[in-house]
């Protein structure tokens, strides 16, 4: 398999990669698989996330049509993310990455 860099591309993982990757997308995807989550809910579900980036991330995936963004005219306010239907498309390579990174981490357990 070649890669063709006058693409915008170099090849397919590249372009999966550009929307998923990121330490943060993936893990925030995942979270969406279960249903809509508002804000507070996935800061929770995310610890290691600082608020600043979950806000950034969230808004990429917004941007490359990935997630959907709800706000309600109220106060306070309130937003709930879902995913899409092209981002549900991602749900068999999620839960791949779920049962594999499973599976690592039994290994490098039994390492020690």
């Amino acid at each position: 398999m070649t890669k063709d860099y006058s693409k915008p591309y170099g090849c397919s993982v590249e372009a999966t990669l550009a929307v998923i990757g990121g330490r943060w997308k993936a893990v925030i995807l995942f979270h969406l698989l279960d249903g809509t989550k508002r804000f507070g809910e996935l800061k929770r579900m995310i610890p290691g996330v600082a608020q600043r980036m979950l806000t950034n991330q969230l808004r990429e995936l917004e941007d490359d049509g990935i997630i959907n963004r709800k706000v309600y005219a109220q106060v306070p306010p309130k937003v709930d993310y879902s995913l899409t239907d092209y981002g549900k498309s991602l749900e068999p390579i999620l839960l791949l990455m779920r049962d594999w990174g499973a599976e690592h981490s039994q290994k490098k357990s039994k390492k020690k």
